[in-house]
């Protein structure tokens, strides 16, 4: 599977899942724009990494929340690599908190639905227009966006829904352009999303019932993240396809 030549954005791509995206993308020969929030030293670290492995990238700050960031990106990927911009991978997002409705404020619920679906669309209304034929979108959804998610992930789980829905739309809005878009729906994935956000027994025993008996990997992640962006999956779009070992067929 070779990326060579094409350029890649990844929103979110200096941790876990995003920085295994950017590396993934790297090998293959894409030319990568890692896009980073707050931690400049993971940031610093993936481009470090992708240099030592013999690939090319750079690292641009932006909160993809912000279309004057998003706008900067696109900017900076264009003067790094030239005008053309060939697979967008959103990353980007976060659970924020666990809250029952009860404890959910109208700005908490508004701050998590920006983060995990504004962030989406912002970056491919900003990118779209400089996308050639043959161009792929490859979004993050989530297990949650199916199944509602767990205890306190209502606004998650309703946001990342939401990707799943835009991720359709833009399938077949820009399909006719020669644009694929799709998403991934990652379940129990060994990141420092479940080291914040889910505890260790709930951890174990959601493995436990996986007909895999494990946690997925980023790795595992990124290889279907970048067989979507290339052109070996060119008659996939509008598809969210799952990845959580089996605990839950959709």
């Amino acid at each position: 599977m070779t990326m060579k030549n094409k350029v890649a954005i990844v929103a979110g791509g200096a941790r876990d899942i995003g920085r295994a995206v950017s590396e993934s993308l790297a090998a293959a020969g894409a030319k990568v724009v890692v896009n980073y929030c707050n931690n400049s030293e993971s940031a610093e670290s993936t481009l470090a990494a992708i240099k030592a492995a013999g690939g090319e990238a750079i690292a641009v700050r932006g909160d993809m929340t912000k279309a004057t960031d998003v706008a900067n990106l696109v900017s900076e990927t264009q003067a790094a690599f030239g005008d053309s911009i060939d697979v967008l991978v959103n990353v980007v997002g976060g659970l924020v908190a666990r809250k029952p409705l009860a404890e959910m404020d109208e700005e908490f619920f508004e701050h998590v639905m920006k983060l995990n679906v504004t962030s989406t669309f912002l970056t491919t209304k900003a990118v779209v227009p400089h996308m050639p034929q043959g161009s792929a979108i490859v979004n993050f959804a989530s297990q949650a966006g199916r199944d509602g998610g767990g205890p306190g992930a209502a606004a998650y789980g309703t946001s990342k829904g939401a990707v799943m829905t835009f991720t359709r739309a833009m399938a077949k809005e820009l399909g006719p352009s020669g644009i694929r878009v799709n998403c991934l729906c990652p379940g129990m994935i060994s990141t420092t999303f479940h080291d914040t956000f889910t505890k260790d027994e709930v951890r174990t025993a959601v493995a436990g019932n996986t007909p895999l008996r494990r946690e997925g990997q980023a790795a595992e992640t990124a290889a279907l993240a970048l067989y979507l962006a290339s052109s070996e999956s060119s008659f996939i779009t509008g598809a969210s396809i799952d990845i959580n070992g089996g605990t839950l067929f959709s």
